[in-house]
C-alpha cells in the first residue's frame, strides 16, 4: 500500500513539471514565476511537515494518511481549473500543505510493521515507488496533454488518490497486533531487536547535534532532487535542444535510475548495518552525494548534449543511493517517535527543495545560463556528503525511556 501511495505522490508532483511548458504558454508565465509555482508547493510542504509527522505519532498513520491523501487529491484536481498566476500559486500551496507528512507517516507505519534489520530495504521499496511514479509520469502526461489538454491530466491523477484511500482505510492497522491476518509468530518476528514501544519525544530531545547533521544532509539532498522534479524537462528542451518526445524519455530514464538506486541503497544499508553496525551501514551518502555532485558538474560543463543527459542519469542514481539509509537513520535515532524525526529531516529537505527551483529559475532569467545553477547543485551535493560523514546513528535521541 505504501509502495502504491509513493507512486501516486510522485505522479502528482511530476505532472506539473512535465506540463510546465504548456502551463507557462497558457497562462503567460515567466521562468521566475514558474519557479515560484514550483516552490509554493514545497514551501507549504515544509511548513506543515512536522505537525503532520507529529500527528502520525499521536493518532497513527492510518487516520493521518487518509486525511493527507484526500486533501492533496482535491488540490491536484484543483490545479486543472486555475485561470491565472495567482490561482495557480494558491492551488499549489494548498496542495503542498495537504501532502505534508505523507512520507513521514509512511515511514512511521514501517516502524511498527518491520524489524530493524529490514527497514532499509522497506524504505527502498517505498522510494523506488516514488521514482517509478515520477518516471512513468512524463510518458503518461505527454499523450494526455496532446489528446485532452494539461488540465485533464490533473483531474485524472487527482482521482487516483481517492481510490487508494478506500483500500488503505479498509486494510491497514496502525499496530500489526490488531490486524486479523498477523499471527503471534509474525508479530514476534516484527518486534525482534526493536526498542520499547510508545516512547515520547520532547522538544528538548530534538535539539540534538546528531539530528542537525541529518537535517542539513537532507537539505542538500532535497535541493538536488527538486531540480529533477521541476526544471529538468525544461532544461532538456530549452537548454539542450531535445525534442518533447526525447525530453520525456530522458526524464523517465533519469528517474528510473533513481528508482533502481533507491532499492539498491536500501538493500546495501541493511547488509552493511548487519555486518559493520549502524555508523558505517547508514553512511552511504558520504560517497553517493559527492559522486552525484561530480556527475552534476560534468552535466553542467559538457559540450555534448548526450554526455550531459548521461551524467544526469548518473547524478540522480548516485544521489538516491543515500535516500533509504537517510530515512532508516531517523528510525535508528528516533525509535517510536520516527514520525516526528522523519518530519524534521524532511522539512529541511523541502526547504532545500523550495529554494532549488527559485535559484534555477532566476539564474536562467537573469543570466541566461543553465551552467551556473547546475554547478551550484553540484557543490550542494558534495556538502551533503560531508554532513553524512558527521552522523552517528548509534546515538538515540531517547536514551532513558523511563524519563520521558
Amino acid at each position: 500500500m505504501t509502495f502504491a501511495l509513493s507512486i501516486i505522490t510522485y505522479v502528482d508532483r511530476v505532472c506539473i513539471s512535465t506540463a510546465a511548458p504548456d502551463i507557462r504558454s497558457a497562462l503567460g508565465l515567466t521562468t521566475g514565476q514558474m519557479g515560484w509555482v514550483f516552490s509554493a508547493f514545497v514551501f507549504a510542504y515544509a511548513a506543515f511537515e512536522v505537525p503532520s509527522g507529529w500527528l502520525g505519532d499521536i493518532l497513527g498513520p492510518r487516520k493521518v494518511l487518509a486525511r493527507i491523501v484526500l486533501w492533496w487529491s482535491a488540490f491536484t484536481m484543483a490545479t486543472g481549473v486555475v485561470w491565472n498566476y495567482a490561482s495557480l500559486l494558491i492551488a499549489r500551496f494548498l496542495f503542498g500543505a495537504g501532502e505534508a507528512g505523507a512520507f513521514p507517516n509512511m515511514s512511521r507505519s514501517l516502524s511498527r510493521w518491520f524489524p530493524v534489520r529490514e527497514r532499509g530495504t522497506a524504505h527502498g521499496v517505498i522510494f523506488m515507488g516514488s521514482r517509478l511514479g515520477g518516471a512513468i509520469t512524463p510518458l503518461l502526461v505527454g499523450p494526455i496533454i496532446a489528446f485532452a489538454g494539461w488540465r485533464t491530466a490533473f483531474w485524472l491523477f487527482g482521482a487516483l488518490g481517492v481510490v487508494w484511500c478506500l483500500f488503505w482505510w479498509k486494510w491497514f492497522r496502525d499496530d500489526p497486533a490488531h490486524h486479523p491476518d498477523v499471527s503471534p509468530e509474525e508479530l514476534q518476528l516484527i518486534q525482534e531487536g526493536g526498542p520499547p514501544r510508545d516512547n515520547k519525544l520532547s522538544i528538548r530531545t530534538l535539539l540534538n547535534l546528531n539530528l542537525l547533521w541529518i537535517c542539513l544532509m537532507y537539505f542538500c539532498f532535497g535541493y538536488c532532487l527538486y531540480f529533477y522534479l521541476t526544471w529538468l524537462p525544461t532544461y532538456l528542451r530549452d537548454g539542450r535542444g531535445f525534442s518533447d518526445v526525447t525530453m520525456n524519455e530522458i526524464h523517465t530514464i533519469v528517474l528510473l535510475s533513481a528508482a533502481g538506486a533507491s532499492i539498491l541503497g536500501g538493500r546495501i544499508t541493511d547488509l552493511l548495518t548487519k555486518r559493520y553496525g549502524l555508523r558505517i551501514g547508514r553512511a552511504i551518502g558520504a560517497v553517493g552525494m559527492p559522486l552525484s555532485g561530480l556527475a552534476l558538474a560534468v552535466a553542467a560543463l559538457a559540450e555534448s548534449d548526450v554526455m550531459a543527459a548521461a551524467a544526469l542519469v548518473v547524478a540522480a542514481g548516485a544521489g538516491d543511493l543515500c535516500l533509504s539509509p537517510s530515512w532508516a537513520m531517523c528510525h535508528d535515532i528516533g525509535s517510536d517517535g520516527a514520525g516526528t524525526v522523519t518530519a524534521c529531516m524532511n522539512t529541511f529537505g523541502n526547504i532545500g527543495g523550495s529554494l532549488s527551483p527559485l535559484v534555477v529559475g532566476y539564474a536562467v532569467q537573469w543570466w541566461g545560463s543553465w551552467t551556473i545553477p547546475l554547478l551550484i547543485a553540484a557543490g550542494v551535493a558534495v556538502l551533503g556528503g560531508v554532513f553524512t560523514a558527521l552522523i552517528d546513528t548509534r546515538q538515540q535521541l531517547v536514551r532513558n525511556y523511563d524519563d520521558m
